[in-house]
C-alpha cells in the first residue's frame, strides 16, 4: 500500500522564506519562523521595502577601489573628504572593524581594509589579501586618498595569533618602503576583536598607538 505524501505545516512560498532566513548566520529554525511571520505580518510597503533594501545591497553596494571598505560610491565618503588626514593610514581586516574605530570619532586619517588576515593553516596567503594595493598606496601618491604622501601606516589588527602575524608582515613590507609603522596601543584585550571593543577602548588604542619594532 502507497504511503501518503507528507504536507509541508506552511505554504512553500512561507517555507522558502523560513529557509531562506536560516541560512543567516546565528538563526536557527525557531528565530527564522518568528522573521517569516513578522514578514507576514508587517504591512505590504514595509515587506517591500525590505527587499528593495536586500536588492539595493547586492546591486550598489561594492568595495572602494582605494580603501576596499564597502560603498556605494567611488572613492568612498572618507577617501573623497579632503579635510581628513591622508598621510596616515589606519591598516584593519574588516570594514565593520573601519565602522567601530569611526564611530569613536577621535581618528582623523583614512584606512585600508585588508578584507581578511594571513592565515596559513586557513590557506589564506598574502596575496588573497588586499596588500598589493596597500603598498601601491605607499609608493605612489597618486594612487591614494586625494594624491596625498603617505607617512604612517597603524596597524589596527586583531590583537590574536593571525592579526599579530599579518602585523609582523606588514611591518616588515612597510619599513622597507620607508614608512614610519605604529599599532594601536595594547589597551586591546589579547584574543578579542576590534568590533567587540568599547568606543573609549578603541579611542584610548588610537591615541596611544605605538611604534611596530
Amino acid at each position: 500500500m502507497a504511503s501518503r505524501p507528507t504536507s509541508n505545516a506552511y505554504p512553500e512560498p512561507v517555507e522558502r522564506l523560513i529557509d531562506e532566513f536560516t541560512k543567516l548566520p546565528g538563526i536557527g529554525r525557531r528565530s527564522a519562523e518568528r522573521m517569516a511571520f513578522h514578514v507576514l505580518k508587517c504591512s505590504e510597503q514595509d515587506a517591500m521595502g525590505l527587499s528593495r533594501a536586500v536588492a539595493d545591497v547586492k546591486q550598489k553596494v561594492r568595495c572602494c577601489s582605494i580603501c576596499f571598505n564597502l560603498t556605494d560610491i567611488d572613492p568612498c565618503g572618507i577617501c573623497s573628504n579632503e579635510s581628513r588626514d591622508a598621510s596616515k593610514v589606519l591598516v584593519v581586516e574588516q570594514a565593520r572593524d573601519l565602522i567601530s574605530l569611526e564611530q569613536t570619532g577621535v581618528y582623523k586619517g583614512v584606512y585600508h581594509v585588508l578584507t581578511g588576515r594571513i592565515d596559513p593553516l586557513g590557506g589564506v596567503e598574502p596575496g588573497d589579501l588586499t596588500i598589493a594595493a596597500l603598498l601601491q598606496r605607499i609608493e605612489k601618491p597618486d594612487r591614494n586618498c586625494c594624491r596625498v604622501k603617505v607617512h604612517e601606516v597603524i596597524l589596527g589588527l586583531n590583537p590574536d595569533m593571525e592579526g599579530d602575524t599579518t602585523g609582523l608582515y606588514l611591518a616588515d613590507e612597510l619599513t622597507k618602503r620607508g614608512v614610519n609603522v605604529t599599532r594601536l596601543a595594547r589597551g586591546l584585550p589579547a584574543g578579542s576583536h576590534l568590533e567587540y571593543a568599547s568606543k573609549a577602548v578603541l579611542a584610548d588604542a588610537i591615541e596611544g598607538r605605538q611604534a611596530m619594532r
